[in-house]
């Protein structure tokens, strides 16, 4: 075999431009008419709050790294200031895609089913008196008109703050003024229309017709969007930190503020207006982005979220784990076996019914939880403040650095501590990513110990959006393994050996690289080798080297990246043996699960991170096996289905490209989501 050097920069894809070629598929689904007007919309408009998170940390980023002068190349040999230019190439001419399937594909095709957005020019004496008074009775108590001139400088308006611009002029003074007003985040962006149909007016239209009240004496000679997005990263000192609650909602506060990295205006702003938005805040030619008709489209999520049932996807029932759907108690069903559940086809209630269940018993004496993204109105977080009111010892680890979720677990850590709760914040320096659910039992003379260990979030909400996976077991290992999880992240543990679990920052990446070599000394010692591998992003450059060395090898290996993967497969020498997929469709494929065959003992794992440096390197994370042959047989269906989906996914090519799979002739269509929905309503159908 050829000497190859594994680290060339040739065999790796940039993280940055893989993640954007992710989002593209995201607005592929828009453009696929075969999925359901408003469900297309949602697509939109995931598409868009998609990428203002990426603007705001990781565009916002690569400017911090260039202004620092730091020249540091990646994995890919790109240094800072050529992946801000490539990002800036790839993105201006996707973001008037985006606004072509809007305005000219999407909004037509509503407004021929029943749903429009009426414009100015079109509307009837019953729609501008309708609109005239939910101006001055909603509108106009919240707008602030802010002047701008020598002595009331430009303003600093908020992160991915929605504003307009405006030339007034007094002919008193025979002279013209600039003035800012910000749209509202606190109203509704869609004013619905007097009448049964759905005819709608978007809110920068109301202020641009009612604009004149807020300027007497004046004449509002034209105005024009535009939109800033900010860096919105946050860092803290926690070896600083007296308070660390304190600190990140100190921070939080001034994330709306930071410096600005990107700039939408209206396409048809004058140049002059554009210049000086530019010079005011310090942005490059680069860094506009100018936006033929709708800005800030995350907000159509809006309209996509209208009660039309024949334009979004048609619904589906959930339903309990098999295992414990006939039984009185949730604990005597997993002690009887282990329990896999599979969201969204497995209903929430399989783990709130066992949370719920725990507060209520006597014989349980303590739970303890990591919460990472548990929603806004969380029965969780109601379960265990309930449980510690009926006297149980309840231990919450509450992650305040969730990127965007930091204020809502600020909230629920509060309620947490008021309920009695004890609450805990995690291990300096390190983000707890694990989800567990321990429960500590008395069972006759006997201490008993429950857990339930998922790839997902504590969160009812996501639950039916995302694919997640989770075991519920009280194996004495994986229990044991557990406790001393907590005791690690609650206390002064060193732990650093686990039974069955693979915990990260310590022991995750050296067993997943020795999973990956063994198969590696499989195929060299002539023996079948196989690696199924799911996940969110594949980074780690490390681990790539070691799934290069397997495939080399002749090891087979099955990736579903669903977003972002830096490594190139199909190169010859290199990774002709492995295969990528990403599947994006009607739920986001979440779940993160590893097979690997081992010489026919088929060892299959499940957990809560994906093979990324800041994974393995800065969270807690767990990985842990799944056993029992039946729920191993449960998750490989999945990865049949995943890896033969031939109209949700695309392969990713050696070129960086992604295309949907080749069907044979005479195959049929086969949406991996779909059939699972299927089976689930088979099953259920078929229960007692």
């Amino acid at each position: 075999m050829p000497r190859i050097d594994l680290r060339d920069p040739r065999y790796y894809f940039n993280r940055e431009l893989s993640w954007l070629k992710f989002n593209e598929r995201v607005l592929e689904e828009a453009k696929d008419e075969r999925n359901p007007l408003l469900e297309r919309l949602k697509f939109l408009a995931i598409f868009s709050t998609n990428l203002d998170e990426f603007i705001m940390i990781r565009y916002a980023g690569l400017k911090e790294q260039v202004a620092a002068g730091i020249g540091r190349r990646t994995a890919d040999g790109m240094t800072p200031d050529e992946q801000l230019q490539a990002i800036s190439d790839h993105l201006h001419p996707v973001i008037l895609e985006h606004q072509r399937v809007l305005c000219l594909d999407i909004l037509p095709a509503l407004e021929s089913r029943g749903i429009a957005l009426v414009p100015l020019t079109e509307l009837s004496a019953t729609d501008k008196l309708a609109i005239e008074q939910y101006f001055h009775q909603e509108v106009f108590p919240v707008l602030t008109p802010l002047a701008v001139d020598s002595s009331h400088p430009f303003p600093r308006l908020p992160n991915l703050s929605f504003s307009l611009l405006l030339e007034v002029f007094d002919p008193e003074r025979s002279e013209t003024k600039l003035a800012v007003i910000q749209v509202p985040s606190v109203l509704p962006r869609f004013f619905r229309l007097p009448g049964k149909s759905y005819r709608f007016v978007t809110l920068e239209d109301i202020i641009k017709t009612e604009v004149g009240a807020l300027f007497p004496g004046h004449e509002v000679k034209r105005l024009h969007g535009f939109r800033i997005t900010r860096n919105a990263d946050i860092e803290i000192a926690e070896d600083e930190a007296d308070d660390l609650l304190q600190v990140i909602e100190d921070e939080v506060r001034r994330r709306r503020w930071g410096d600005a990295v990107r700039l939408e205006v209206s396409a048809e702003m004058p140049k002059l207006w554009l210049q000086y938005l530019r010079n005011t805040l310090g942005l490059t030619a680069d860094d506009v982005y100018a936006v033929p008709k709708h800005l800030s489209v995350g907000d159509f999520m809006e309209l996509a979220s209208l009660g039309v049932p024949e334009l979004r996807d048609e619904p589906f029932v959930t339903r309990l784990p098999t295992e414990y759907r006939n039984e009185s108690s949730v604990f005597d069903a997993v002690q009887k076996q282990d329990v896999f559940i599979h969201h969204p086809f497995h209903d929430f209630d399989a783990v709130l019914n066992m949370l719920e269940e725990a507060a209520d018993d006597p014989d349980v004496l303590a739970i303890k939880q990591t919460l990472y993204r548990v929603g806004r109105h969380s029965p969780v977080v109601a379960a265990l403040a309930k449980a510690a009111g009926n006297g149980k010892l309840v231990t919450a680890l509450v992650e305040l650095k969730a990127r965007f979720d930091e204020e809502n677990n600020i909230v629920w850590a509060r309620e947490l501590e008021r309920a009695g709760v004890h609450v805990v914040y995690g291990v300096p320096g390190l983000k707890t990513h694990c989800k567990s659910l321990l429960i500590v039992r008395r069972e006759g003379n006997e201490i008993r110990r429950y857990v339930h260990l998922g790839t997902g979030n504590y969160n009812p909400g996501t639950s039916t959006q995302y694919t997640d996976m989770a075991l519920l077991s009280c194996d004495p290992d994986l229990t044991a393994d557990s406790s001393e999880l907590f005791n690690y992240l609650t206390g002064f543990s060193k732990q650093k050996s686990w039974r069955k679990l693979w915990v990260a920052p310590d022991t995750l990446r050296t067993k997943l690289v020795e999973a990956i070599d063994r198969e590696t000394k499989q195929a060299k010692a002539g023996d079948e080798a196989h690696i199924i591998a799911k996940m969110n992003s594949l980074v780690d450059p490390e681990v790539i080297r070691a799934l290069y060395r397997a495939s080399r090898a002749g090891t087979k290996i099955d990736l579903v990246v669903r977003g972002i993967c830096c490594l190139r497969p199909g190169v010859e020498g290199v990774s002709e043996n492995i295969h990528v997929r990403s599947v994006v469709g009607r739920f986001l494929e979440h779940s993160r699960a590893f097979y690997f065959r081992h010489g026919g003992e088929e060892n299959l794992y499940l957990g809560s991170a994906d093979w990324m440096q800041r994974n393995l390197n800065g969270r807690i994370e767990t990985i842990f096996p799944l056993e029992e042959p039946r729920l191993k047989k449960k998750v490989m269906q999945v990865f049949d289905l995943l890896l033969r989906d031939n109209e949700k996914a695309r392969v990713l090519r050696s070129d960086g490209t992604y295309c949907h799979p080749k069907r044979k002739p005479g195959q049929n269509r086969l949406n991996a989501q779909d059939k699972l929905l299927e089976i689930s309503a088979r099953r259920l159908a078929l229960s007692p």
